[in-house]
């Protein structure tokens, strides 16, 4: 079994972000908001098969490879491995999951793994700023033109500001927030583009969301968030 330490380093060493504010829209409904974010880790890169396979045991992703990113995992499956993963690193868990109903409890004060908000994901993505995208496309991300219809390893483009990787394209990623109860009940969004989509679609305000626990596509992973203590 891999050792702390070996974990951690899978994780690519999770980077402190500044505090900050970022705006939010919604075209659906035709809303801003704004968010004021704390300091908060994320993780340079999307979580990898490797990683995943490590703390869960298995690999549902459709095109395998230990540096791809994890795929083919539905929001449950992201929360149930931030618990996994903090329970192996001695951390608090953040989500209490009713195995029953597969309701979720979530502890924003945990000090454990989790998914960053979808308001932490975007200021992370355009690094406190308001780009759309934070590079040329081609440079920083793997999208339908020039990703030979698969994942590709994690950090081989060009990261941002702050040094996140793959913020853009390759797999979208899950967010830990709900789209609209009102609307569309227990749906959760996920964020930045993937693999197969096409350069409109990659776009650090575009938004996507689905059923937290039935959907799962070989375009879909996650990375990960802690508070900063």
């Amino acid at each position: 079994m891999p050792t702390n330490m070996n974990l951690n380093q899978t994780l690519g060493n999770m980077l402190t972000l500044p505090a900050g504010s970022i705006e939010l829209r919604d075209d659906r409904v035709q809303q801003k908001w704004k968010v004021d974010l704390k300091a908060y880790q994320l993780s340079p890169i999307p979580v990898t098969q490797e990683l995943y396979e490590t703390v869960m045991g298995e690999n549902p992703s459709a095109f395998k490879g230990d540096k791809r990113p994890v795929e083919t995992v539905s929001w449950m499956d992201a929360i149930r491995f931030c618990n996994q993963l903090s329970e192996r690193l001695g951390l608090a868990t953040c989500y209490r999951i009713n195995a029953e109903n597969d309701q979720v409890e979530f502890d924003s004060q945990s000090s454990g793994f989790r998914l960053p908000t979808e308001a932490e994901w975007q200021y992370a993505c355009q690094t406190g700023d308001s780009a759309i995208r934070y590079g040329k496309l081609d440079d920083i991300a793997w999208y339908k033109d020039n990703s030979n219809q698969s994942p590709q390893e994690v950090g081989l483009k060009l990261a941002n500001d702050w040094g996140l990787y793959d913020m853009l394209g390759n797999v979208w990623e899950w967010c830990n927030d709900i789209y609209d109860e009102t609307v569309y009940g227990s749906y959760r969004i996920f964020r930045g583009g993937g693999w197969s989509d096409l350069e409109r679609g990659v776009l650090a305000t575009n938004r996507r969301r689905s059923h937290p626990v039935s959907f799962k596509i070989d375009d879909l992973g996650f990375r990960v968030a802690r508070n900063v203590e």
